[in-house]
């Protein structure tokens, strides 16, 4: 009743965010940079209104930073920033991953146990061409705790997931191409939390998961 279909400037919106996501996330637009809209018009396409709406919708995801006086810009990638996404990816995953244990069907097994292979084969394939494969790599590891997180029946939660995992994309896509994650401890580590969940042991799925991804901050 009070939805709206979508328009054609809605799909440009959502498309032009979704290359400029992209771009910061693979460090193509560096932390801190200006986002002026002319060149940014003269890089993707678009009008300046709908680069104005797509990048408040990355503002709201917290991607870039907004103020009246110096308009747009990347928001920044300190270790601050890093500690701070971090841990709340940890509390917030692994909160997730309990409830998806508890509702998860058979088909939320399957689904897991696909997209872990996919990042799996991702991670393997991956460190023999780190910079060809980073991108790809990327999205598999996002699909992929997507879907620890997929039953737990909380959408709120889901979404908060994923904008916590975006907004960390962009330090794991750098320790990546830094050579700072080693793929085999990666994949292991990960199918040690696999095996915890289809198992339904909980307990040690999600600490297997926490120390995963608290992990980034000793590299």
């Amino acid at each position: 009743m009070f939805g709206r279909k979508n328009s054609d400037s809605d799909t440009v919106v959502r498309l032009l965010a979704a290359q400029v996501r992209r771009d910061i996330s693979i460090g193509l637009l560096a932390p801190d940079a200006k986002l002026k809209i002319d060149e940014l018009r003269q890089r993707y396409g678009g009008s300046a209104h709908s680069f104005r709406e797509a990048l408040t919708q990355l503002t709201s995801e917290g991607l870039v930073e907004a103020s009246a006086q110096r308009g747009f810009r990347v928001a920044s990638a300190t270790q601050t920033d890093l500690e701070d996404i971090t841990r709340l990816r940890a509390e917030i995953e692994t909160l997730g991953l309990g409830w998806s244990i508890r509702h998860g069907d058979l088909r939320w097994e399957g689904e897991v146990l696909a997209a872990f292979h996919t990042y799996a084969r991702l991670c393997a394939q991956a460190d023999t061409d780190r910079s060809a494969l980073a991108i790809e790599w990327d999205e598999a590891g996002r699909q992929f705790h997507a879907s620890l997180v997929s039953a737990c029946r909380s959408p709120r939660l889901i979404e908060f997931q994923d904008r916590l995992h975006t907004q960390s994309r962009r330090f794991r896509y750098a320790a990546l191409i830094e050579g700072r994650i080693d793929l085999s401890a990666e994949t292991q580590a990960l199918r040690n939390v696999v095996e915890a969940a289809i198992a339904r042991n909980a307990d040690d799925a999600r600490e297997a998961l926490s120390q995963h991804i608290l992990g980034v901050l000793g590299r």
